[in-house]
């Protein structure tokens, strides 16, 4: 039992962050501009457990998405989420804040791609309001018209990780210092 306290107490703080960040997601924001990706990339810094970082990220975007509401592209943007806490858990100890821009950058691209596969995939409706072409060239005017959208989402991930990082920091060196 003191165990389980004292792991608890140890994640607080990161689960605190994460679930903060994913609460911005209610916020009013510009397209893609969103935390939910530095979630993704942050949480296989914050937890040594896999599990733990996926389960912590499945929660805050069904919350999330249980007051924004759920869409038809649900879960090509779930699997590139779980996929970036994946990738990004495995090569943890490597994120740092020279290396946070890159794999921001990643992250960003891994969920351009799953996710704006998935809008074509599903037939959402493209400029004109019709269906993307079920074929190569429906596939890239798809990505092409989806690039605007990459921006935010680029610039959002990197705004959240960086400070996201800082605070874990600070905050674990000034509980370790007690």
């Amino acid at each position: 039992m003191q165990n389980l306290l004292v792991a608890l107490r140890k994640e607080i703080l990161p689960i605190g962050l994460i679930l903060i960040l994913a609460l911005a997601r209610l916020i009013p924001h510009p397209p893609n501009f969103t935390p939910i990706i530095a979630v993704a990339i942050v949480s296989g810094y914050f937890f040594k457990n896999l599990n733990f970082s996926l389960i912590i990220l499945l929660m805050a975007m069904l919350i999330s998405d249980l007051f924004i509401g759920f869409y038809e592209n649900v879960f090509f943007v779930y699997a590139s989420l779980l996929l970036i806490t994946f990738i990004f858990h495995k090569i943890s100890k490597k994120i740092n804040f020279k290396n946070l821009f890159i794999f921001s950058f990643a992250g960003s691209l891994i969920f351009f791609i799953i996710s704006n596969f998935g809008v074509w995939i599903l037939g959402s409706p493209g400029v004109d309001n019709l269906p993307y072409d079920k074929n190569l060239n429906g596939l890239i005017e798809c990505y092409i018209l989806a690039i605007p959208f990459f921006g935010n989402t680029f610039l959002s991930t990197v705004i959240f990780s960086y400070p996201a990082i800082i605070a874990y920091r600070s905050l674990a060196t000034r509980s370790s210092t007690r």
